[in-house]
């Protein structure tokens, strides 16, 4: 392993990566690689998750080639220097900004969106001209299988290095003999922090993807039917199995019911009567976390759902009630198809109860006000926040998404993952045709120009 892990320095420190003709040719060669393996890929994520041909383009294959169209389509104009004024002080400089790669960085992806969120950050790896080290996630093992055939067909091992493996067993040997330049990690909190800590003594930087419990906010003049449609899509979408899912939802107590009715009319009509049996309803990725969410079940009560099999990993979607703040399914993220309903019956009792968790990765109100929507916005901090709408925020390339706080750190998307995987050199090119005597010492007598140059 140190060995390959040498070679990959080797290789970026011979300059091969970072021409803008040597980057197109890869992205263009992978992007046309995975649109060949697409029926694979689909197939791969079908075992893992049981997701749909179409939910598998829509959430994975078809979301790391729109990032990867956009990043082609901008790439020469995001590597240009950025001409920045030059102050008094330093006339007649130049100056200017210069992206460059970081070297070697290593990747390492979860199993609920596997393709996804191992291969969208590797576009902007290679788009910003590093070498790269991917791990994907061992629990998601027929998507891993195809993307380990992608990876290997393409790309040299002193370019890209796909490791296999649990990654207990894995990561920490490999950061422990090899100082990486970047570590980009998208999991959970607990794992996370191992990861800085890890990195943290041979001073790596990392973007630490993570999650929390990201709440849904229903104020007063909600459309209730639009909210609980969007809000149903958006949890039991991947079996909740999603980072930014809503983990919980807040309702005045007056909406309650007409909430829960209007979630129960969208999850039906989204998953039929049987979503066990239904080919657009997901399952859960393993048996460890089957019974931990199975588990969640006993902590409130079950209005809707709660139906469950560990023969087939299948957990309906289910929604609670009656949930104590102090249990289990309040404090852990949920990540899973069971939704707790609380009520509120001022903003500041649904603010106490959102602050009682560190900052949510994403933050969902639901209003027609504008004032309200401002008060919800800038009460509480989050990742990434949407206004009538939940989870879609990570479809537009221009938005960056990150976390803050227990949420992660960093961000990516778009432009911001170039500059995630860049080093941002500043650059002042000065002239020698003029070499003015007030920049040397002794500086007697010269304190009211330097005062007004610098001032």
């Amino acid at each position: 392993m140190n060995e390959q892990l040498q070679a990959l320095r080797q290789y970026f420190m011979s300059g091969a990566t970072q021409s803008f003709a040597f980057r197109l040719a890869k992205l263009e060669a992978l992007q046309q690689l995975v649109l060949d393996h697409e029926k694979e890929l689909a197939k791969a994520l079908h075992i893992d998750l049981k997701k749909t041909e179409e939910e598998a383009w829509a959430s994975e294959i078809g979301f790391f080639l729109s990032e990867l169209k956009y990043t082609i389509k901008h790439l020469k104009n995001w590597m240009q220097p950025t001409s920045v004024p030059t102050n008094l002080l330093n006339q007649p400089s130049s100056c200017y900004t210069v992206p460059e790669p970081l070297g070697v960085v290593c990747i390492i992806a979860p199993w609920n969106y596997p393709f996804q969120l191992l291969f969208t950050p590797l576009i902007g790896a290679i788009a910003a001209g590093n070498c790269a080290v991917l791990k994907p996630s061992e629990f998601a093992g027929a998507t891993a299988a195809v993307m380990g055939k992608i990876i290997k067909q393409l790309f040299s091992e002193n370019y890209v290095l796909y490791i296999e493996g649990e990654g207990a067993e894995v990561l920490p040997p490999l950061f422990e003999n090899f100082r990486f330049d970047h570590i980009f990690y998208t999991g959970s909190t607990f794992v996370g922090k191992i990861i800085y800590k890890q990195a943290a003594e041979k001073l790596v930087p990392v973007t630490l993807e993570l999650g929390g419990k990201s709440p849904a906010v229903l104020a007063s003049d909600a459309n209730i039917r639009v909210a609980a449609r969007r809000i149903a899509n958006a949890k039991f979408s991947n079996c909740g199995q999603m980072c930014v899912a809503p983990d919980y939802v807040l309702v005045p107590t007056a909406l309650k019911d007409s909430l829960i009715e209007e979630l129960m009319i969208a999850t039906k009509k989204f998953y039929g009567e049987d979503p066990e049996n239904t080919d657009g309803y997901g399952k859960i990725i393993n048996e460890k976390q089957w019974q931990r969410l199975v588990g969640y079940l006993q902590d409130g009560k079950v209005v809707y759902g709660g139906k469950s099999n560990p023969a087939t990993l299948f957990i309906e979607p289910t929604i609670l009630t009656d949930v104590a703040l102090d249990s289990k399914i309040m404090q852990d993220e949920i990540f899973g198809p069971i939704l707790p309903i609380l009520t509120y019956n001022t903003n500041e009792e649904a603010l106490e109860i959102i602050r009682r968790n560190p900052n949510p990765l994403a933050f969902y109100v639901f209003t027609s006000n504008n004032t309200t929507e401002q008060y919800w916005l800038n009460n509480v901090p989050s990742g990434g926040a949407c206004v009538n709408n939940a989870i879609f925020h990570l479809t537009n390339h221009a938005l960056p998404f990150g976390g803050r706080g227990f949420s992660g750190m960093g961000g990516y998307h778009g432009k911001l993952s170039f500059d995630t995987f860049s080093h941002i050199k500043s650059v002042m090119k000065t002239p020698t045709w003029i070499d003015p005597d007030f920049k040397y010492p002794p500086y007697t007598g010269k304190g009211w120009l330097l005062k007004k140059l610098i001032g």
